[in-house]
């Protein structure tokens, strides 16, 4: 059978059409071949390998195999893979041993356990691996996708961001959170301000809350139906950190809810579920010291390293937050962890990849706060543990670390420095914020005193204005590039249209 060959400016411009073949497979006498509807992606990309994430529509054999060249010449492939009910039929196959710095070509295929000869239209994508030497690197970062009741609406072009970003071509994205909303149903059409109507694809898993564990997976399978998505996964590696809606609003690991719209109200149990599809399906790596981990380190060559924060598992109870001793947040094994990685980086970017803000006050109901960050004054609550790490950084001269987040839904740069703050026991840093992706949008928050941020520029609705939906344009995705020869770092704040909204250039502190 002819091959079909798709060069890198056809695969972008047609967005490798989510399913797009760079080879056909044979032909099968099956009435029926399995399903990939959800597409393909990579994720957690290191210099000598990938994960590869793949879904199908019944229990079927994940097919793998990769090649430096886009003709798939002298392909590769790896052991074969079951995929079934056990993991909501998604599959993850690590990729090893590639060589570093490479454009790396794959393919999957699904073959029906029940018949062999019932192989599926493979699909392909591609990936550059790490490096291990000086390059230029460009990333892009956002979070929130599908939230406050704005799904896909093909009419209106779907999730049009992730076009944008694409088009940028980076090297990977950091997902800073909320990669789905299990708590937050859609309705079929939705009446806008300006009288047009809002009408959303709507899946049995989005019209309710996610409770049992094939709900919260088909929340990430709702997402994957929309075209620009699907192309971005075939295209760009994830790398991908959780935060409070990947289970329900505000959650904390001994919450029992009081939501009519739940029959299970034990948020621990609620929050394991979302934890295994959040891991099922996206492509993630998993130490085996502790299976469900989400924060860890991913080394991208000797200008960056990115350290992924879990602000959500390890949390106390959400209060007044204003304990003089300090409140469970990060948790020890994590600070231990953060601080040793960062200390033992010679990287020279150390980008800090947060769920949440620091210094922008998010509330949990009239008196409680979600984040760290409780009203001006000393630290208190969890701020100790925000204090913990930026005290250590100075203390062991960690030059050159940067914060990226999203959480809030819109986008801002903060400066942070001592001169500003009741805490002064750090460096002058500097925090960028974006999102969302495609959910509502919101804002300005207010901001503490505690660590001295400067709000140097903030993109959010008008007054009175909030959950804007993504037809309004106010979505938002950070671009950074680092530059090999002088290693300087540039962030630039982005808008769905493209828009450079705002931007710095960073130097780095060498020596």
């Amino acid at each position: 059978m002819t091959k079909m060959i798709l060069s890198r400016r056809q695969a972008l411009a047609g967005g490798v059409a989510a399913s797009a073949m760079l080879a056909a497979p044979s032909l099968s006498r099956a009435q029926s071949r399995p399903v990939m509807a959800h597409g393909i992606m990579s994720g957690d990309v290191a210099h000598d390998g990938a994960m590869i994430w793949a879904h199908a529509d019944r229990e079927a054999r994940m097919l793998v195999e990769w090649a430096t060249t886009e003709s798939m010449n002298n392909a590769t492939r790896v052991p074969a893979l079951n995929v079934g009910p056990a993991t909501g039929h998604a599959g993850k196959l690590l990729l090893t041993g590639l060589p570093s710095d490479q454009e790396i070509f794959y393919r999957v295929r699904m073959e029906d356990l029940s018949d062999p000869s019932a192989v599926s239209e493979p699909l392909a994508g591609r990936f550059r691996t790490a490096p291990t030497g000086m390059r230029d690197i460009r990333f892009v970062w956002s979070g929130d996708t599908a939230g406050q009741g704005w799904g896909i609406d093909r009419d209106r072009g779907g999730m049009r961001t992730y076009a944008t970003m694409l088009q940028h071509q980076p090297d990977f994205m950091i997902h800073s959170g909320d990669t789905v909303y299990a708590d937050g149903p859609l309705k079929d059409e939705v009446v806008l301000e300006d009288g047009s109507t809002w009408r959303n694809l709507v899946t049995p898993a989005k019209r309710k809350v996610a409770e049992t564990l094939d709900e919260f997976r088909g929340q990430h399978l709702y997402n994957y139906l929309d075209d620009h998505v699907r192309a971005f996964n075939a295209q760009v590696p994830i790398l991908a950190q959780w935060d409070d809606h990947e289970v329900t609003n505000n959650w904390y690991p001994s919450e029992i809810l009081e939501d009519d719209r739940y029959t299970e109200k034990n948020v621990a149990l609620l929050a394991a579920r979302g934890a295994r599809a959040f891991h099922e399906m996206l492509p993630t790596r998993q130490p085996l010291e502790e299976p469900g981990r989400v924060y860890r380190k991913i080394a991208y060559g000797p200008l960056l390293d990115i350290f992924f924060l879990d602000m959500r598992s390890y949390r106390g109870d959400n209060s007044p937050n204003r304990q003089e001793d300090g409140a469970p947040f990060l948790g020890d094994a994590q600070l231990a962890w953060l601080k040793r990685e960062l200390a033992a980086s010679r990287a020279t970017w150390k980008v800090i990849a947060s769920d949440m803000p620091i210094g922008m006050m998010v509330r949990d109901g009239e008196s409680n706060f979600e984040n760290m960050a409780n009203g001006d004054g000393p630290v208190l609550g969890r701020e100790q543990d925000i204090a913990d790490i930026l005290s250590f950084i100075r203390a062991a001269d960690i030059a050159n670390t940067v914060w990226l987040t999203a959480d809030v839904h819109y986008t801002a740069a903060h400066h942070y420095s001592p001169d500003r703050a009741v805490f002064q026991d750090f460096e002058p840093f500097w925090e960028f914020v974006s999102g969302p992706l495609h959910s509502g949008t919101f804002g300005p928050s207010d901001y503490d005193n505690t660590f001295g941020p400067e709000v140097r520029f903030a993109k959010h609705p008008e007054a009175g204005r909030a959950n804007l939906p993504p037809s309004e344009g106010l979505q938002f995705f950070g671009l950074v590039d680092i530059d090999a020869a002088t290693r300087e770092m540039t962030v630039r704040l982005m808008d769905s249209g493209d828009t450079e909204l705002w931007s710095t250039t960073l130097s780095p502190r060498m020596g």
